[in-house]
Formats: structure tokens, C-alpha cells, sequence
């Protein structure tokens, strides 16, 4: 089997814990441990192979994740420059597969605790794909949510598929027993997938084949123009295909299953005191009952109150009741309108060659750290509103400035003026570690033009 890992998704029902350019797939939640690499752990030993299908911004912390976990295997990707929902994905992943080979298909953003049920509803999912099915996954309902879809089922023949239901139909499914959560996961032979997608979906089939033909290739990744990506129709895998074949069967999967889309279901993953507030060292709780915290470094303290979830980042602080959580969305499109970078990213942000973390900002001004790690560069660059002062704190930094090449050690510093080009290297073994103060009238992120960037940004 060949597992195709979906990393789509920017998980805002989880802001401020998940941003645009840190989503919730790759937040460490669980024992140091985020979901995309549970993802990886739950299914190594069961698959030969493994596609990875991301935008760029989560292809490198995909690798960084990867390599944390030191998994041996070689890995594919595909990189799509805009998402087009599951169906597209699941397609142009599935267009370089033998029609034979069996696949499958899962979120990399779910939690699955039964790992002896998933090995085994894993079995009669492949039996399934083997005879010429499509499989989808339907989770045993515990209760009445309105946050997932549902599957209607007869023993393994799916019924039909149903929308979120409001919460009387919910009631309603439960009560029938034949209605199942819609997990998402789906196992399959990948000419199979592609005949049904043909024969219901042609423009997405036809537009997906012409995208993956075009394809660019180095080494392990495929790259998916913008231009061929902006001519697939957005479809999800169940519009485009499992409502409407013939040819569909569903196990039944009492796995400990979550997709984590809220707080709310969040919250049942954390420990708990005797008053059901979160376990952890950083809550101090008076009178205090049925409250998630979740903290990083400072303590919360709660008094008198109950039923709260608090979320607290370097950045933001998030305060809601439980079972509101799904209103955080539109908070997440508030900071949209504002031109916030509250909903993109962390104080400490991701980079294909380390991180940087803002210290300090104000009008005129910005300050950061800057991780560069061994062997890797930031692009070629010059900025027209800002200058910018380096000073090393650990390594040895090789910086480019103009035509002048030279290595800058700890306890030293340069200087570059604005509108001149230059660049930041480790050419070491070490991370390097330097303090960037820039000055001027704007400090925006956008004030970059690249001249050359080894990860092929604009």
C-alpha cells in the first residue's frame, strides 16, 4: 500500500495555537509530537511508500518534521502552488501509480488512539480495494455532532452520504444506528479512484491529468504549475466521486477517531484535576470548574469561573466559551479584514533554511532572532524601505553584502543599507544565531525582492 498524506488545511478553528504558515497538522500537541508526524508513526510500517500532498510553506516543515522523527524512508511530494480541495489532490497523486497499486488516502491532521482496531478495519479496507471498491472510513457515532459529515450505511454498502446536520437530524441519525461519521480516510486502487473520477468528474480528471503532465520534477518532488493548478475545479473527493459511484464500500471503525476541529474536541485529549480544569503546571485554579488552558510559558490563573476555554500564545490570547469554539472563525476573518498577521503566523516563524522569532516591533523599527541552520541560505535579496544591522550570537555567519563576501563571528556585526544586496549563510555545522535590528519606514515581510533563492520563492 501507498499512503498519500493530505496537508492541506489552515486549521482556523485552532487560532491562535494555528496560523496559515504553522496549521494545526504540524503544532506540536501530543508529547512533543504534532499530528503530521503521529500521521507518519501510525502508518510506516503498514505502507511501502509514502506521498506527501502540500503547498510549498508546509513541504519544508514537512521535511523539518520528518527529519525530527528520523523516518528512513524515502519520501514523494507533490506541491501544489493553490489547493483545489481533495479530489484534485488525490488525483494528481494518484496519475504516477500503477492502476493496481493500493492506496491510502489520509488527513495528516487527525488523532487516532486504537491502534490495534485501526490495524485491523486497515485489513478489511485493503480486502475491499483488492475486489475493485472504493472505501471510506465511517466512524462509530458516540454522540450527536454537528460538526462532521455522515455516512448512511447498510452493513458495508454505503447508503448515502449526508451534509452536517443541525442538531435534531443529528439525534435523529444516532437514534438509527446506521449513520456513521464521515472520517475522511479512503483506500483504493489508483486506476480504479481515476476511472470513477473520469467517468463523474471529467473536468476535474481532465484538467488534473494536463496539471500533472506539466508537472515539474527534481528528484523526489513534483512541482504543480499555478496556471494548470487555477484551471482545476475545486471538488472535494466525496462530491466529485463517492456520492456518486456505485462502486463504494465502508468499514466500520471504532478507532478512538478525532479530527480535532475545535477546542472543544481538543479538550478531551488533555489530562484533567478532579474539577475537569486541564492538567498542568502552568494553571492555578480557584473555585474553578470544566476549563481547557492552554499555556506555553505563563502562568493562568482562574477564579470562579467555569466552562471557559483559554488559549494562551506569545501573540495572542484567546478567551470563548466551551462549546462556542466554532465561532472562531469568524474572529480569524475579522483579523483578515484588519490586515492582520495574526492569522499567517507565529511570533516565531518557519523558514525553509531555519526560523526567525520578532523580538520587538514598533513604527521605524524591528528586531529578531535568526536561526539559520547548517548548510543552509537565505535568498539573495535587497529591501527598498529598510536598513538592517547583523550581530552574531553563536556560529560563524558567511554574509554577502554588494560584491564583499565575509565570515562574521560571535560578538561580531555588519551593516547593510537600504536598496543593497545581500545575504545570510551557514557554511558551518552549528546553527547560526544572529540578532537583526532593522530600520526604517516600512518592515513589513513583503519588503523582500529576491534575485536568487535556492527554494525557488518569488
Amino acid at each position: 500500500m501507498i499512503n498519500i498524506i493530505l496537508c492541506g488545511g489552515n486549521g482556523t478553528r485552532l487560532w491562535p495555537l494555528s496560523r496559515s504558515l504553522l496549521p494545526k497538522q504540524f503544532v506540536k500537541l501530543f508529547h512533543k509530537n504534532s499530528l503530521f508526524q503521529l500521521t507518519v508513526k501510525r502508518n510506516a510500517s503498514l505502507c511501502e511508500r509514502r506521498i506527501i500532498v502540500s503547498n510549498q510553506d508546509q513541504y519544508f516543515l514537512a521535511l523539518d518534521q520528518l527529519e525530527e522523527i528520523a523516518y528512513e524512508k524515502e519520501n514523494e511530494y507533490i506541491l501544489e502552488s493553490v489547493g483545489k480541495n481533495t479530489a484534485p489532490a488525490i488525483a494528481l497523486s494518484c496519475f504516477g501509480l500503477d492502476a493496481d497499486e493500493i492506496v491510502l488516502v489520509t488527513p495528516s491532521d487527525h488523532l487516532i488512539k486504537n491502534k490495534e482496531e485501526y490495524l485491523r478495519v486497515l485489513h478489511q479496507a485493503k480486502s475491499f480495494a483488492e475486489q475493485d471498491f472504493l472505501v471510506t472510513f465511517g466512524i462509530e457515532a458516540k454522540f450527536a455532532e454537528t460538526g462532521y459529515g455522515y455516512i448512511e450505511a447498510d452493513e458495508d454498502d454505503v447508503k448515502a452520504f449526508h451534509e452536517k446536520p443541525d442538531a435534531q437530524r443529528a439525534k435523529e441519525y444516532l437514534k438509527q444506528g446506521c449513520f456513521y461519521w464521515n472520517s475522511g480516510m479512503f483506500c483504493f486502487k489508483a486506476g480504479l479512484f481515476l476511472s470513477e473520477l473520469q467517468k463523474y468528474a471529467p473536468q476535474i480528471y481532465e484538467t488534473a491529468q494536463k496539471a500533472f503532465q506539466n508537472r515539474e520534477i527534481q528528484n523526489s518532488t513534483q512541482k504543480i504549475r499555478l496556471e494548470d493548478m487555477q484551471n482545476i475545479p475545486e471538488e472535494s473527493i466525496d462530491y466529485a466521486v463517492m456520492e456518486k459511484s456505485t462502486k463504494v464500500k465502508v468499514v466500520k471503525s471504532d478507532i478512538d477517531w478525532s479530527d480535532l476541529g475545535s477546542f472543544d474536541a481538543l479538550a478531551e485529549e488533555f489530562e484533567k484535576d478532579e474539577n475537569g480544569n486541564t492538567k498542568t503546571e502552568n494553571l492555578l485554579t480557584l473555585h474553578a470548574k470544566n476549563n481547557f488552558v492552554h499555556t506555553s510559558s505563563r502562568l493562568i490563573s482562574l477564579v470562579d469561573v467555569q466552562d471557559l476555554i483559554v488559549v494562551d500564545t506569545t501573540d495572542a490570547l484567546l478567551i470563548t466559551k466551551r462549546g462556542n469554539s466554532e465561532k472562531i472563525k469568524t474572529i480569524v476573518k475579522e483579523l483578515h479584514v484588519r490586515e492582520s498577521e495574526l492569522p499567517h503566523t507565529h511570533v516565531t516563524t518557519h523558514r525553509p533554511w531555519g526560523t526567525y522569532t520578532v523580538l520587538e516591533q514598533a513604527d521605524g523599527y524591528k528586531i529578531k532572532t535568526i536561526v539559520v541552520k547548517p548548510g543552509k541560505r537565505l535568498s539573495l535579496q535587497k529591501h527598498l524601505h529598510r536598513s538592517e544591522h547583523w550581530i552574531v550570537l553563536s556560529g560563524i555567519a558567511t554574509v554577502t553584502v554588494g560584491n564583499k563576501v565575509q565570515e562574521i563571528r560571535a560578538n561580531e556585526s555588519t551593516y547593510i543599507k537600504m536598496g543593497e544586496i545581500h545575504r545570510l549563510e551557514n557554511r558551518g555545522k552549528v546553527d547560526v544565531v544572529i540578532i537583526e535590528a532593522q530600520v526604517g519606514e516600512y518592515t513589513g515581510e513583503d519588503d523582500i525582492i529576491r534575485i536568487e533563492d535556492d527554494y525557488k520563492r518569488v
